[in-house]
């Protein structure tokens, strides 16, 4: 094995959390739409787009399951940690999940959020599932411990 694979297997194996934030508005959607429809290639498991509407239905690519949070009564963010992990229960091929308007579909606030995206990186870490989620908050105003994860601010 070269070194090259070596390090491309332990990439492979590291879970992780990306955060797209920016004020309501600015085009993270759009980001997070162009980048699940370009990174559907590389994916060998399942890739879930979560949302608060069906309204992008026709903007992903069909390899991507959309899915609409509110169709399922999700009214606290337990409920929500919940209902990810039964997807990931009922798919364990499932490699990576793009969460899309997340304090909508989370059903938490910006005094909460803390303590939810600490559940997601613990499931992402034990699941080996990548989360992709955009966040309607200015990156200032995030926990710091979670900047480290933004990759777009807007």
């Amino acid at each position: 094995m070269s070194k090259q694979e070596i390090v491309y297997n332990v990439k492979e194996e590291i879970a992780m959390i990306q955060i797209i934030v920016g004020a309501k508005g600015k085009g993270k959607t759009k980001i997070l739409i162009d980048k699940a429809n370009s990174e559907i290639g590389a994916v060998k498991g399942n890739v879930f787009y979560l949302d608060k509407s069906n309204k992008i239905m026709y903007e992903l690519n069909n390899k991507i399951r959309l899915i609409n949070v509110k169709d399922y009564c999700i009214e606290t963010p337990k409920e929500f940690i919940g209902f990810v992990c039964g997807l990931i229960a009922a798919n364990h091929d499932l490699q990576k999940i793009y969460l899309d308007s997340f304090m909508k579909i989370a059903c938490t606030c910006q005094e909460d959020i803390s303590d939810v995206l600490d559940k997601i990186e613990m499931i992402s870490t034990k699941f080996q599932v990548d989360f992709i989620i955009s966040i309607s908050i200015n990156e200032n105003d995030l926990p710091d411990t979670k900047k480290q994860n933004v990759i777009v601010a807007l």
